[in-house]
């Protein structure tokens, strides 16, 4: 055993980190009771928050049927009961149940019991993903119970085949029925509706589905849309009636007419501080004004400051019984306005369904002209006798028969997002629930072609379910593709699973390719569903690949570990881009989607692009010479505020931990690295710097000089004392100066008041070793600080009443004001202000000193600079980073934040649900069934969905720009190929030919060539290859077969023409 002594990680370990027992299943217990585990949900938290989380987790909810959509809904809810039952009948859709589950168990529920009487059939395999070959004649529900169990081991997962009485179903929350038939549906949602439970009938046909929810009489929708409660802060109030509320314009007032608001921190109006929400009107966005609806004339006169913000109204729904509603359906919640009538179709059409069923103890054959003319007949029949008839479209129909019988994973993976959502709304009342009914086809994914039975024909394999739905032909394609997913996180991890269950690339000709860079970290687990505890720190592209192959043995995938980016184009080189038929992104970050989108445009290949962010997402369909690339629209860039806002004059929370993770990366990495360049190398550093002897070299030697002499330390008393002096510089000195300079009654050159909003006047704070938040404060401070300077951490540093005696004995200054301190109030300032002074000559004193200090150090000394990583609850980074944040929030009287919700903004976590994933990923999956056809763009959509409000918006991709000149034509897509080891000559008399003067040749920030240089004569005989390797100095590797070049011309008239990239493939 080693003898070392313990480090400050060592310690942070040993204090903070929680058993085994009550964090791998989600939960700590503390003396509260059971608590959430925010390592593991934090994306999830984000969305959700605390108290919708903890709802979930007191939930029971019972989903029936062990297919695929219930499978799917599952795995995704937390703490909650979920049972799931199956009815009697043949239930065609095992994936639907199995996604459903899914996604109900890893959100957190309490508890999930399978509830499905069928057997495990060869075509069950199609779509449920936790069922394999060898579970064939057993229990679907046994079957998955186990795999389902390991997803999340917080949530009792059991399997059930029990009589479905109404003392069975009253132990649970919410009941979730997948393809069961309607009568039973409706006996069962009767006893649902009179017990206040929260009731779900999903069904999926082919390519057919529909949701349809009941949540009973009186159902309270508490968050209706998950978003944060729109703020602005107060320029102006003009009492009277109504009040004239005037806000700030540095951002976007985000209020409508008739919301209700509160007011807070106003001064002289006394009486709209009372938290009371007040109805508005007359919101004039671009004016930042509103009008108050009250009478304020007697309040007083409004002096300064002020909050306003929206107050979000809890919601009361009351719902119809499915009995009622199948007659009196209301208004359909549509996905696709080219598809206005299809929802009343479709309500018709799945009665009919339903009733062929009844009466013939099956669902329709596939492809069975017969079967769909019995159907037809029997819509028609139900049409006739509604008391809200629809034009029936027998095509639509036709085709709903055709597929019934069989399944698609992507259409379980999609709504096993969206019940499992509404399975969460139910539990939570977070969001606003579907109301009521929801019916959805993807027919453009079907051939174009007409099939027959015997193009549906069963082959005795797992795909015998999907091949009913889109034949053999195209099912053999998908076998042969050459796909690249790009990303292994939680939307890779669904689309290979999908992709497994589809069979995609498993054919002699084809091959699936996945790449991360990344490795795996227990915040994953809440998410990315293919991981479990003990693959963390491995590869995510590896585990995930292990774990399709699982659900699929024949799946061929290769995983790399590659970024894709400039620097790896020798693993992707041109002969991989070349060889693929399709690209899937699956990427969190902008700049990565645009490299692989700059790829696909440039080798002509397919993109599928998709993201999320908390309940919503979108998906886009990138086909080369059809559709605008990825790349052709962007986002604006994310407002940044003014550095001497966060600097000096935060007014959010926000501010307040951006200013915070400045300083943590300041001090405690900046600077150690920095000193131990110094110290790697102190002779060569020192020259350098000299050599500079300018203001930026001289701060850089004073963050070295600060870490290693004024802030060295030894022991840890002597953290402690430097965390207590940080707190007196931060939160006392440099407010008490700021306030010295400028006083609470200062003035503007225009007279005005210069603490007007939105800047908040401050108040320095005192070091109170009484205090929790100071002693916390200073206990991680010292903490991390020992770690810098590799200091044995005492076991007392655990205990925090002796961290404050400990602190309580640091002596700190005396502020003294100083004069003529500058301090940055333009907010277009880019820089803190440096020191005034001979740079050089106090570069030289802090080098002596410096070297003075080197030389005393122990050889080898070196720093352990702290690298932020805010996803380890256990290091004391967010202890630090939150309690800088929420003293400077004192300071300024901002409200403060819990740890949770600074780690969400200073960590920039991105607020994640699986649900939105696996919808997102199923709809990209059906338009991948597109891709492998090569459908014309009318059948191809993009897709924005918010699974919160619900919303979705489907639309045809924008076709790309397009140019012409002459008899040629060309778009972003098209890149000029010129073969042939060319000359500048033979380049510039290719664009002749074309009636186009070519002027100037450049590759990458080289100019090659350009006919108003005259020594470029010179080089018109010369070999393009030679120049660009000796002009350019550009090495074109062996594996590149060309090199591409940029060419500026002028049309007949002088006219500067766009072109496209021009490769000359001088290799064969």
């Amino acid at each position: 055993m080693s003898k070392r002594s313990p480090s400050a990680a060592d310690f942070s370990s040993a204090a903070k980190r929680p058993k085994m027992s009550s964090a791998a299943n989600g939960f700590r217990n503390t003396s509260a009771g059971q608590d959430i585990d925010e390592d593991l949900h934090s994306r999830q938290l984000a969305v959700y928050g605390r108290d919708s989380m903890r709802r979930l987790a007191a939930s029971q909810v019972l989903i029936l049927g062990a297919n695929g959509l219930g499978v799917e809904v599952g795995a995704r809810v937390k703490d909650s009961t979920c049972c799931i039952c199956v009815s009697p009948a043949p239930c065609t859709d095992p994936h639907t149940d199995a996604c459903a589950a899914k996604n109900v168990i890893l959100a957190g529920v309490k508890a999930v019991t399978i509830h499905d009487a069928q057997d495990v059939r060869l075509q069950d395999l199609s779509a449920q993903f936790y069922l394999s070959e060898a579970s064939v004649g057993t229990n679907r529900a046994t079957a998955c119970r186990d795999k389902l169990q390991e997803l999340n081991t917080a949530v009792a997962v059991s399997a059930s085949s029990a009589e479905l009485t109404e003392q069975f179903i009253s132990q649970y929350q919410v009941v979730v029925c997948t393809n069961t038939m309607m009568k039973e549906s409706i006996l069962l949602n009767e006893i649902c509706h009179k017990l206040s439970i929260g009731f779900i009938k999903a069904d999926i046909y082919g390519i057919f589905a529909n949701v349809f929810c009941d949540f009973g009489q009186g159902f309270k929708v508490l968050d209706v849309d998950g978003e944060e409660a729109a703020t602005a802060i107060i320029a102006s109030i003009l009492p009277g009636n109504p009040t004239l509320v005037t806000c700030v314009d540095d951002e976007r007032m985000d209020f409508q007419d008739g919301q209700l608001v509160t007011f807070s921190e106003v001064d002289g109006l006394p009486g709209l501080n009372d938290k009371k929400p007040r109805r508005i009107q007359n919101v004039k966005v671009q004016a930042h004004s509103f009008e108050l609806c009250e009478d304020t004339s007697t309040y007083g006169q409004y002096q300064r400051g002020g909050i306003v913000t929206v107050h979000k109204e809890t919601k009361t729904l009351d719902f119809k019984p499915l009995a009622q509603a199948l007659d009196d359906p209301g208004e359909f919640l549509l996905s696709d306005f080219a598809k206005m009538e299809r929802p009343g179709i479709l309500h018709i059409g799945f009665q009919a369904l339903n009733l062929f069923q009844e009466e013939n103890g099956r669902l329709p054959q596939a492809y069975d002209i017969a079967d769909a003319t019995s159907l037809v007949q029997l819509a028609n029949k139900i049409n006739d006798q509604s008391s809200n008839k629809v034009d029936l479209d027998e095509d639509v129909l036709q085709k709903l028969s055709f597929t019934a019988a069989g399944e698609l994973s992507p259409m379980a993976a999609m709504f096993g997002g969206i019940v499992g959502q509404e399975v969460m709304k139910a539990a939570s009342g977070k969001f606003h629930p579907l109301y009521q009914f929801f019916y959805f086809d993807s027919i453009e994914s079907l051939p174009d072609e007409a099939l027959s039975p015997e193009d549906v024909a069963p082959r005795g394999d797992r795909y015998d379910a999907q091949r009913a739905v889109i034949g053999s032909k195209l099912q053999d394609k998908l076998q042969d593709m050459q796909v690249f997913l790009v990303g292994a996180g939680a939307l890779g991890c669904e689309f290979i699973k999908n992709f497994a269950m589809m069979g995609l690339g498993i054919g002699a000709q084809g091959q699936v390719t996945i790449t991360d860079d990344d490795v795996i970290e227990k915040s994953n687990l809440s998410r990315q569903f293919l991981f479990r505890d003990w693959d963390i720190g491995s590869a995510k592209s590896t585990a995930a690949a292990k774990a399709a192959q699982a659900i699929n043995p024949a799946l061929k995938v290769t995983a790399l570990q590659n970024r894709v980016s400039p620097a790896t184009e020798d693993v992707f080189h041109d002969k991989f881009w070349e060889s693929l038929d399709l690209v899937v992104n699956a990427l969190d970050n902008v700049n990565a989607r645009l490299y692989v989108d700059s790829r696909c445009v440039y080798f002509g290949k397919p993109l599928l692009e998709s993201g999320t962010l908390g309940p919503k997402c979108n998906t886009q369909v990138v086909i080369p010479n059809m559709t605008e690339n990825y790349g052709a629209s962007r986002d604006p860039p994310e407002k940044q505020a003014p550095m001497c806002t966060v600097h000096s004059f935060p007014h959010n929370i926000d501010h307040c931990l951006t200013f915070a993770r400045s300083e943590f990366e300041g001090h405690l990495e900046k600077a150690p690295a920095e000193a131990n360049a110094f110290l790697l190398q102190p002779a060569s550093y020192l020259q350098a710097v000299r050599q500079s002897s300018d203001a930026a070299a001289r701060e850089q030697l004073e963050k070295v000089f600060e870490v290693l002499v004024t802030d060295c330390c030894k022991t840890f008393q002597d953290c402690i004392q430097w965390a207590c002096m940080k707190f007196q510089f931060q939160f006392h000195e440099r407010i008490a100066q700021l306030i010295y300079t400028f006083p609470e009654d200062a003035s503007t050159s225009t007279g005005s008041l210069f603490w007007s909003a939105p800047k908040r006047f401050p108040q320095p704070l005192t070091f109170d070793p009484a205090d929790p938040s100071h002693v916390a404060f200073a206990q991680a401070g010292a903490i991390l600080k020992a770690q810098v300077h590799n200091i044995e951490v005492p076991s007392w540093a655990a205990d925090l009443s002796k961290v404050s005696e400990a602190a309580g004995s640091v002596k700190l200054p005396t502020f003294k004001p100083r004069q003529g301190v500058h301090i940055e109030t333009d907010p277009k300032g880019t820089a803190k202000p440096i020191a005034n002074g001979d740079d050089t000559a106090v570069i030289e004193d802090l080098i002596s000193q410096l070297e003075d200090a080197q030389r005393k150090l122990p050889g080898g000394f070196k720093l352990t600079p702290v690298v932020f990583e805010k996803d380890v609850d256990t290091n004391f980074h967010m202890d630090f980073i939150a309690g800088l944040a929420n003293m400077r929030a004192r300071n300024y009287k901002i409200p403060e934040v819990d740890k949770l919700k600074a780690k969400l903004i200073a960590g920039k976590i991105i607020p994640a649900i699986a649900t939105a994933t696996a919808m997102a990923t199923g709809l990209v999956c059906l338009e991948l069934l597109k891709v492998a056809q090569t459908k014309q763009v009318e059948a191809y959509r993009n897709t924005f969905a918010n699974l919160a409000l619900p919303l979705f918006a489907m639309a045809e991709p924008i076709p790309p720009k397009a140019f012409q000149f002459h008899d040629m034509k060309w778009s972003l897509w098209d890149r000029w190929i010129l073969e042939g080891d060319l000359t500048v000559q033979q380049v510039l008399d290719w664009f002749k030919a074309r009636s186009l003067e070519a002027y100037s040749i450049s590759c990458g920030q080289s100019l090659l060539y350009n006919n108003i240089f005259p020594k470029h004569k010179d080089r018109l005989n010369k070999r393009m290859s030679d120049l660009v390797q000796t002009v350019a100095k550009t090495e074109i590797p062996s594996y590149r077969r060309h090199f591409d070049v940029v060419v500026a011309c002028e049309d007949e008239d002088g006219e500067d023409m766009d072109v496209p990239l021009v490769s000359i493939r001088f290799r064969q």
